[in-house]
């Protein structure tokens, strides 16, 4: 009865761990403490590609017990990740700064841990959609990648935005996408709308890619459509749904054509690069600082999602 209640007592001091390091109660040597919370918040790749992007609420709570049949984890462990998850979502979200040090800060996580939680609790924030037949092919180590690059460069806190005000209710800048930017990537849709611009642009990468890559003439054939798809996902993210249906129209837009067409992951790669760089010697557009934001971010992210 001692141990249970010693681990109850031990239980509660983790749920916020910097009380465990001031307490007088146990006497733990730092770098057993230190185990001890990253041993209680390490969670279960299976268990965290059930839950991520949904809402971290009680609808999905309800659900656990479903979860821990489908993946044969404990219906307790099911519940302590999916508390933690809940409980560090709700201490960091409003918070003013960086994602990853405000989870080291308040949670005393690995450096690797807290980048995981930063990525869930992301995607919590903005409910991407992960759970798509099309999309189980990519694992939890793919989508917190893709996190990680947003955070970097599409977010508030990418830019630097502080609000001057320090009233101002800009507080969760590394958690929310910057809407601003969201609404400028509709002027992206002058790359595939003005059919010079398309034309120059399709032809600036096939001369720079003869010869270099072995899909060559299955990129000229679709590279129209190609465009089109990574032109329309950025013009379509003003939209709530659309911003949750990102990877589902990455997949379906880039990822799957390609692949149904064989192309090796170098010649994407050697495709994505081109085709970013190409616009920039494009006269006619005037959002080069934009695209740049865009791409740079995209291109990361398709790299990744490009696997069986």
């Amino acid at each position: 009865m001692d141990h249970y209640r010693t681990f109850h007592m031990l239980e509660r001091l983790l749920h916020a761990p910097t009380k465990l390091l001031h307490q007088l109660i146990f006497q733990i040597p730092p770098s057993r403490q230190a185990l001890l919370i990253e041993r209680y918040y390490t969670f279960d790749e299976a268990f965290v590609r059930e839950v991520l992007g949904k809402k971290l609420s009680k609808g999905t709570k309800k659900d656990l017990d479903d979860i821990s049949t489908k993946t044969g984890i404990t219906l307790k462990s099911c519940r302590r990740q999916f508390d933690n998850f809940k409980r560090v979502f709700k201490v960091v979200e409003e918070m003013r700064g960086s994602l990853v040090d405000n989870i080291q800060q308040h949670f005393l996580l690995s450096d690797r841990l807290a980048r995981d939680y930063a990525a869930i609790v992301f995607f919590a924030n903005n409910r991407f959609e992960t759970g798509k037949k099309k999309l189980q092919y990519l694992s939890f180590g793919d989508f917190a990648f893709c996190a990680e690059l947003m955070i970097q460069n599409w977010t508030l806190g990418a830019v630097g935005e502080a609000p001057t005000d320090p009233d101002s209710q800009v507080d969760d800048m590394d958690v929310d996408l910057d809407k601003e930017f969201l609404q400028d990537l509709k002027e992206l849709k002058v790359l595939v709308a003005d059919k010079d611009l398309l034309d120059l642009h399709k032809s600036l990468v096939c001369t720079a890619l003869r010869g270099k890559i072995g899909v060559f003439s299955e990129m000229e054939t679709n590279f129209k459509n190609l465009s089109r798809g990574l032109v329309n996902v950025a013009a379509k993210l003003t939209h709530n749904k659309d911003v949750r249906d990102l990877f589902v129209d990455l997949v379906e837009k880039f990822v799957e054509p390609c692949r149904s067409d064989h192309w090796p992951l170098n010649d994407v790669r050697l495709f994505l690069n081109q085709y970013s760089a190409s616009v920039h010697s494009l006269d006619g557009f005037r959002h080069q600082a934009l695209w740049e934001r865009y791409m740079g971010t995209l291109c990361g992210c398709l790299l990744r999602l490009y696997h069986d």
